[in-house]
């Protein structure tokens, strides 16, 4: 029997000037992924309008909040720039997803 990892989506755009449609081809790559590798999308983060660098995006901190109580295995993202946009903060995340 194979266990089927949960993955969580997360997904961003950094300014009004960018489309919301940035956010739905995103997800359609996170979700091309998972059904490719078998992984099973139990949850979809978004922040609109968000910079990378603001580590206090309300829909970032919630999946870092909901990882600790187990709702999924794995977080995708569509490319690395969309968790985070800074190294400091990428790895605060990165870190907090492993514990």
């Amino acid at each position: 029997m194979t266990i089927q990892l949960k993955a969580a989506l997360y997904a961003r755009y950094s300014s009004d000037k960018q489309q919301e449609s940035s956010i739905t081809v995103q997800f359609a790559e996170c979700r091309k992924f998972c059904e490719a590798n078998h992984l099973k999308v139990v949850k979809e983060y978004k922040d609109e309008a968000k910079m990378g660098t603001d580590g206090n995006r309300e829909e970032f901190q919630q999946m870092l909040q909901e990882a600790n109580f187990g709702l999924f295995d794995v977080v995708i993202v569509h490319r690395w720039d969309r968790f985070a946009r800074n190294v400091e903060l990428a790895l605060s995340g990165k870190s907090s997803l492993k514990e």
